[in-house]
């Protein structure tokens, strides 16, 4: 009866009817979200990185730009448009990894043409050629970017099912909602930092004052603030104003005394000559919010203090001044223009208050509050990156800038591979004995050390009876007591912490740091070292939380087992047999009661017959019949260095193994791999 009833439905009536239903069937509800398991709020460089590495991976990821293109904040920023990033296109070496140290805007890709120094000429390069360079990044790579997708709203939504225990819901401009899994927030700092004063309304804006000096000429002008946009502007308009005046409640910092590329920078700090040198223009110190700015009849602007102002309307010329009490008040001229430059601060407004990114404090309100994973304290699964995530390292390293940034990005992404799809960190497995040189490999090439010096770490695992070892390359020294958990990997036998380091009492605002005998060049001084120099931290065990959490001040470790440090070289090369390598050898040696040199196959012969324990080079090579082939120039070496007999003298005949036709045959003497530099005693062995 059901068949024969329902029949009359599939008439040409009925098919039409369902063919009209289908459509609307199949369509998911309106309400129910896009997902993706990655989503990149910004297409700046951080952005584009983080993209770099998930579409590597092959992920499920977008980025939502609210621009028709990449690298929208350098469209307008800096006004003058010269970056301060250095493009250093010549070092006198091939090594890519090397070159990095000194590329200051390239991102990372597998891709050699996608390096800065194809796009710019220029040290200090035009901020147009960024825009271009970031276009490019994004199409060559084939980036799964979403532009003109402005995202006006983000929150979260509970669920069992999510990898975090939620979702983060995104509202873009037209209503439109998208969940994602993890949410990566690369939007910059976008926000001008003002203060709000009697008058503060009066003051122009970097972000809009006029970047055409002709409009100041023969004015006086009072810059509000003491960072490298301010001192930007008042060298675009040094030459044509009566005088600058800059004011600030701290004193000025140079960069090459602080080692922070974020304090001013020799490019911009005109003024500082102008000021020291007696040419009217100066610097001064207050705390603004002290301040007001009144205007007179004439549009001019006076600077006066808040208690100055009395409750209830009155006419601006009779408000009074300081230097009605005070005649020889420093800023008793009045100004034709105030310009703020006070920096920038995060755009909190898109984020709901259940995401929990600031705290309300002041340093919060400039930054979003993250973990030294850069994930955020209050929602897991939230991650800052780029310059908002400068508060992990702020006026420490360079985590605020592309050089820095683009490695802590990696950082990041290792972190949600073994998270999320249980990719174990990469590492690299060695023999003991090549742990020396494997260090002292890093230390002279790797850039992410380099620029991320305190901050990210190369970490050696070692094995069971130091045998071998795991190399992990840049991690997030802070997080050193989860390193299992967000790695993969085990720490059971001892590891070493490799850190790139300035000396404690070197720089600073306040320091000369041009002193006489500043530099440090005997070994046994190398703790006393001034300039960034490598450190070597060995732990048997790996640090607990609480150990991390009470270091000593001004330690970026907890106290370590024993610690090495690799004296400073003017060169920044430290592949001295002597000065570098040996100490490091020892360190290592001492650490783990182990010989780490490299021994000819006759002194291993010798301790296979006197010694119970042999050095794992003899051990992993001799023992094992692997080595090199001994040759008449090797033989020769040998023999005038000291290391080996000269049988032939003796009347025994040499053989040149390598013109043996059977390797299987005995001839020569044969070499366990290794270079000779030295004899150090009887036995032969070498460093």
């Amino acid at each position: 009866m059901g068949l024969s009833a329902a029949a009359p439905l599939w008439g040409p009536l009925g098919l039409l009817l369902a063919i009209a239903l289908h459509p609307a069937l199949s369509v998911s509800p309106a309400s129910e979200p896009a997902h993706r398991d990655y989503c990149v709020l910004g297409a700046g460089p951080a952005g584009l990185q983080m993209a770099y590495f998930l579409h590597r991976a092959g992920r499920d990821y977008t980025v939502f730009e609210r621009a028709a293109g990449p690298g929208s904040f350098f469209t307008r920023y800096p006004r003058h448009r010269k970056l301060i990033s250095i493009n250093k296109r010549y070092t006198g070496k091939a090594n890519a990894e090397f070159n990095l140290r000194h590329d200051w805007n390239s991102l990372l890709s597998h891709d050699p043409q996608l390096l800065f120094r194809h796009y710019s000429s220029a040290y200090f390069p035009d901020a147009s050629d960024m825009v271009r360079y970031l276009g490019d990044f994004a199409d060559r790579l084939g980036l799964q970017v979403r532009y003109n997708t402005t995202i006006a709203h983000v929150t979260l939504n509970k669920d069992r099912q999510a990898w975090n225990g939620h979702y983060f819901i995104l509202t873009d401009q037209k209503g439109q909602t998208f969940q994602c899994s993890v949410l990566l927030v690369a939007t910059g700092l976008s926000v001008p930092n003002q203060v709000d004063f009697p008058g503060s309304e009066y003051m122009d804006g970097y972000e809009s004052v006029s970047v055409d000096p002709k409009d100041f000429v023969g004015q006086n002008v009072l810059i509000l603030g003491r960072g490298n946009s301010a001192f930007e502007t008042a060298e675009n308009i040094l030459g044509v104003t009566n005088f600058i005046h800059m004011l600030s409640r701290s004193r000025v910092r140079l960069s090459w005394a602080t080692h922070y590329v974020g304090d001013l920078r020799a490019i911009n700090n005109g003024l500082l000559d102008t000021y020291q040198l007696k040419s009217l223009d100066g610097l001064l110190e207050s705390d603004l919010t002290d301040l007001a700015i009144v205007k007179d009849h004439k549009g001019k602007f006076h600077i006066t203090l808040k208690l100055y102002l009395e409750a209830g309307n009155q006419s601006a010329d009779a408000i009074p001044l300081p230097e009605d009490e005070s005649d020889n008040f420093a800023m008793r001229v009045p100004y034709d223009r105030v310009i703020r430059c006070l920096g920038w601060n995060f755009d909190f407004s898109i984020f709901s208050k259940s995401l929990r990114l600031s705290s309300g404090g002041d340093f919060s309100k400039k930054y979003p509050l993250v973990r030294a994973s850069y994930e955020s304290k209050g929602s897991r699964g939230l991650f800052i990156l780029g310059t908002a995530s400068h508060s992990v390292d702020y006026r420490k390293s360079a985590g605020g800038f592309i050089h820095g940034f683009r490695y802590t990005a990696r950082a990041v992404h290792r972190l949600l591979e073994q998270r999320h799809h249980g990719v174990a960190w990469p590492a690299t497995e060695h023999p003991v004995t090549q742990l020396a040189s494997a260090i002292i490999r890093r230390i002279n090439e790797a850039s992410g050390l380099y620029q991320m010096f305190s901050v990210l770490a190369d970490v050696v695992l070692m094995k069971e009876n130091a045998t071998a070892f795991e190399y992990l390359e840049e991690f997030p020294m802070q997080m050193l007591a989860q390193l299992e958990t967000i790695t993969g990997r085990q720490a059971r036998h001892g590891l070493f912490v490799i850190n790139m380091e300035y000396g404690k009492n070197f720089s600073g605002p306040d320091k000369d740091v041009f002193y006489h005998d500043r530099s440090v060049g005997y070994t046994e001084d190398a703790w006393l070292s001034n300039f960034l120099h490598p450190v070597i931290y060995y732990y048997r065990h790996l640090p607990t939380e609480q150990e991390v959490r009470f270091r000593p001040a001004d330690w970026p470790l907890p106290r370590p087992t024993a610690i090495h440090h690799v004296v400073e070289d003017f060169l920044t090369d430290w592949t001295a047999p002597v000065g570098h390598i040996l100490p490091l050898r020892r360190f290592l040696e001492n650490c783990l009661d182990t010989d780490l040199r490299n021994f000819y196959a006759e002194s291993c012969f010798l301790f296979a017959l006197t010694r119970q324990k042999l050095p794992p080079f003899c051990q992993q090579g001799y023992l094992r019949t692997q080595g090199l082939v001994g040759t008449e120039s090797l033989r020769q070496h040998g023999v005038e260095s000291g290391l080996l007999q000269d049988y032939a003298a003796a009347g025994r005949p040499w053989q040149d193994s390598s013109q043996q036709p059977d390797d299987h045959e005995p001839g020569g003497y044969t070499l366990v791999p290794g270079p000779p530099v030295r004899a150090l005693d009887s036995n032969k062995e070498e460093l």
